[in-house]
């Protein structure tokens, strides 16, 4: 009897709830007719494509046939069978773990000496630090610099000085295409995260640091640790997920750079193995799976730094 009485009581009030729910919605229409362009956006450019990848990721689908359902084969082949595709883990995470951290670390660093330049000067810095992200002709500035021949500007230097005695292959060298990568990724990844930190930065009241003067703050680092960074905490995390992101996703360097496939698979990555898979060879099923791996991948790793920011100037 009491459990048939709680039970009722619980039915009782989720009644209500939904009832209370639906008369704020109702009273707030306007509202939601405002945000139902974006929410559509969202859901049919986001929410629906990753909700269809991850429905193919189980199914043979190569476009021209109706999807077939395969089960977890697809993930079982490309974790038991596909060793091209460990090679793009390996070779993704190595691009992650030292690109992710370092250009985050540098797009605040320089954020951070940026804004204490003049506001002229400052426009100028934050144009020169951006532009490497968005200019395509730096592809070919870097195929150029790293020619495989007596006129690479990089060969060129080091016959010059003695260094070498025979052009080296820097874009299809194994030896050398993965440090060549890092270099060049590093180079362009002032983007969107490095535009955030600067807004950020401009953004905190500036009556917070003379009030941190007063209570003890007495030097740039202690203002830097106590101040700044528990103030920019939102921009932090978005910087952060834009740099995961970003380091998850390399596909187009490698590809310009050092060809596609890259000598020995090199620089392979799992962007650029769906691309084949995808692309290349129209096998949609098996690209899927790779890119919900990879979504999940992001995920954990979007997780763990959300976790690891939490705690700053805490």
């Amino acid at each position: 009897m009491q459990s048939q009485s709680f039970s009722r009581r619980f039915l009782t009030m989720k009644r209500e709830k939904m009832a209370h729910g639906w008369e704020m919605a109702k009273r707030n229409k306007g509202c939601y007719l405002f945000l139902a362009p974006y929410a559509i956006l969202f859901f049919t450019f986001f929410i629906l494509p990753i909700g269809t990848s991850i429905v193919l990721s189980f199914t043979y689908y190569n476009i021209l046939e109706p999807p077939r359902f395969v089960g977890v084969q697809n993930y079982i082949n490309l974790v038991l069978q596909d060793e091209v595709f460990l090679t793009a883990i390996k070779n993704t995470f190595v691009i992650a773990v030292i690109t992710g951290p370092v250009g985050y670390m540098l797009s605040f660093l320089f954020a951070w000496v940026i804004n204490e330049l003049p506001k002229w000067l400052r426009a100028v810095a934050v144009v020169i630090f951006y532009a490497p992200s968005i200019a395509g002709a730096a592809f070919t500035v870097f195929s150029i610099i790293f020619r495989g021949d007596n006129y690479g500007w990089f060969n060129s230097i080091l016959l010059e000085l003695g260094i070498i005695e025979a052009p080296r292959l820097w874009l299809t060298d194994p030896r050398y295409m993965m440090t060549i990568l890092i270099i060049v990724i590093l180079w362009m990844s002032m983007g969107t995260g490095f535009l955030s930190f600067v807004a950020g930065f401009q953004g905190i009241d500036r009556s917070m640091y003379e009030a941190g003067y007063v209570d003890g703050v007495r030097n740039r680092w202690q203002e830097l640790y106590h101040i700044t960074l528990p103030s920019m905490k939102p921009v932090l995390l978005f910087g952060a997920v834009m740099s995961i992101t970003g380091a998850f996703n390399v596909s187009d360097v490698p590809r310009a750079l050092c060809g596609y496939p890259s000598t020995d698979y090199a620089v392979r990555t799992m962007v650029t193995h769906l691309f084949d898979y995808g692309f290349s060879r129209f096998e949609m099923g098996y690209a899927s799976a790779i890119a919900t791996l990879l979504f999940l991948i992001m995920i954990l790793c979007n997780k763990a730094i959300s976790a690891l920011l939490g705690r700053v100037g805490t």
